[in-house]
């Protein structure tokens, strides 16, 4: 593909002034749950405002003991398997033993371009202590409510971070759309409850896909009908939507534009860039379909990862993915260090790839792109390196409540720095303590979303960009 195909591939369609795709129960959604103001102050925007193009954000699954791999230097009780040593210089905060493991790196993917995490690891900044409630009195180690928090912000949180991030990004789209452009929304390959939306939020839900959805897609809906059936169809919605009362047009009229964002998609689902399965070697954005595959893998979690990447050629600002499952309650001593490799794969590829890939407003995907990893919760075993199974269980403690979240990225000025500080023999924090919502503002804040009535009370932090 050449570079002017490159450029204009984003902007083939039309999209509808609301940009997403809707559904009639989100049309109808929006209209049982009026939306609340808040007066609220000026955006505290800070330096990172509108600095990045794409968020890769991925959970690890279940409740990730974080100690083990991003802050291990600490006491034995929080991190079994010790810290790694040979780290890349300029790295501050401790790297577990368990990153350092690399039989996963074959002689081929070494010939591929990969690397161990622990030669890398000053491309990579932590925080060591991410709290889901700064205000509570202790850890919410409860799967379903310390998930909502993770998801929205609050316990029954209404609005999903994706959701917020498309709102906080209408008037993008709708300049889009005057231009006649299509760019693509953030999107859910994970936890569907990151989709949440109602009121004036509930147009901006994000789309749910996932790495294998896109093979099949072979057609848009206008592409089976005569043109005489398309134009006789369309009048028809325009005749009725008019014939409404003011109670009903809107539920009307959002119905018919999200049949026309609809097909606007189509027009780029249908594109053989998307087809990461076809074992392509036609570079789009420096890269094909088949290296892609050879750098990153082809199991589930992978082909979502390669799906994300082609998807943020379409003007996507963020995709969100689960990875692995972390809640072992027994058998952790011998079943995380195998979980912990897929997940340093994961990392090596994903930091060679966005390296290799060439951005379509230039430099490479890793100039624009922030990747960062978290979960509901971290682990604990009260005391002990493990529980009588030799598992690690989840509680009230600062070993539960204390997520050491990395972080990659071109926009990001603080790589391989440690941002805060845990006491290393009862994880206290001594340094910056980041609340869910501030880390969550951080990110729309990196995207250039407007999210001052979000999280009123919480700001995003400026300690990323130096």
């Amino acid at each position: 593909m050449t570079t002017k195909k490159k450029r204009t591939s984003r902007r083939s369609g039309r999209l509808s002034r609301r940009g997403f795709i809707l559904s009639s129960s989100a049309v109808a959604g929006a209209a049982a749950f009026p939306h609340i103001w808040i007066p609220g102050r000026a955006r505290a925007s800070t330096a990172g405002f509108n600095t990045a193009k794409h968020l890769l954000y991925f959970r690890l699954s279940g409740g990730f003991r974080f100690p083990t791999c991003f802050n291990a230097s600490v006491a034995q009780e929080f991190n079994p398997f010790g810290q790694a040593s040979g780290v890349a210089e300029g790295t501050e905060w401790g790297v577990g033993s368990l990153l350092a493991d690399d039989e996963w790196l074959t002689p081929e993917l070494q010939t591929e371009g990969l690397s161990s995490v622990t030669s890398l690891t000053n491309d990579i900044a932590v925080l060591p202590c991410v709290d889901h409630e700064p205000l509570s009195g202790g850890a919410d180690g409860n799967h379903a409510t310390g998930l909502e928090r993770f998801l929205t912000g609050y316990v029954g949180g209404e609005t999903g971070l994706f959701t917020m991030i498309n709102y906080g990004l209408k008037a993008r789209y709708e300049a889009a759309s005057e231009s006649e452009q299509v760019i693509l929304p953030a999107i859910i390959m994970g936890n569907p409850g990151m989709a949440r939306g109602v009121g004036d939020y509930a147009a901006y839900r994000p789309p749910i896909l996932r790495g294998d959805d896109l093979d099949q897609f072979a057609f848009g809906v206008e592409s089976v009908l005569d043109p005489w059936m398309r134009e006789l169809a369309q009048s028809y919605d325009l005749k009725f939507r008019d014939s409404q009362n003011l109670q009903h047009y809107g539920k009307v009229d959002g119905y018919i534009q999200s049949r026309e964002a609809t097909q606007a998609y189509a027009d780029i689902f249908n594109s053989d860039i998307l087809k990461i399965r076809n074992n392509s070697t036609d570079l789009h954005d420096g890269i094909s379909n088949r290296r892609l595959e050879d750098l990153i893998g082809n199991d589930g979690t992978a082909r979502n990862i390669r799906l994300a990447l082609r998807l943020f050629h379409f003007g996507c600002p963020a995709v969100y993915m689960d990875q692995g499952g972390y809640d072992l309650h027994s058998n952790e001593e011998s079943s995380l260090p195998g979980r912990v490799r897929s997940l340093s794969r994961l990392i090596s590829a994903i930091h060679k790839t966005l390296h290799e890939m060439e951005h379509p407003d230039g430099g490479t995907y890793w100039d624009h792109t922030v990747v960062a990893f978290g979960s509901e919760f971290s682990r604990t075993a009260r005391g002990s390196q493990f529980n009588s199974a030799r598992g690690s269980d989840h509680g009230g403690d600062y070993a539960t409540r204390w997520m050491s979240m990395p972080m990659m990225g071109g926009p990001i000025k603080v790589l391989g720095q440690q941002l805060g500080e845990t006491r290393s023999s009862d994880l206290k924090a001594v340094g910056s303590v980041y609340s869910y919502r501030a880390t969550m503002k951080t990110f729309m804040d990196m995207l250039g979303c407007e999210h001052d009535e979000f999280f009123p009370a919480d700001d995003p932090f400026e300690d990323l960009f130096g």
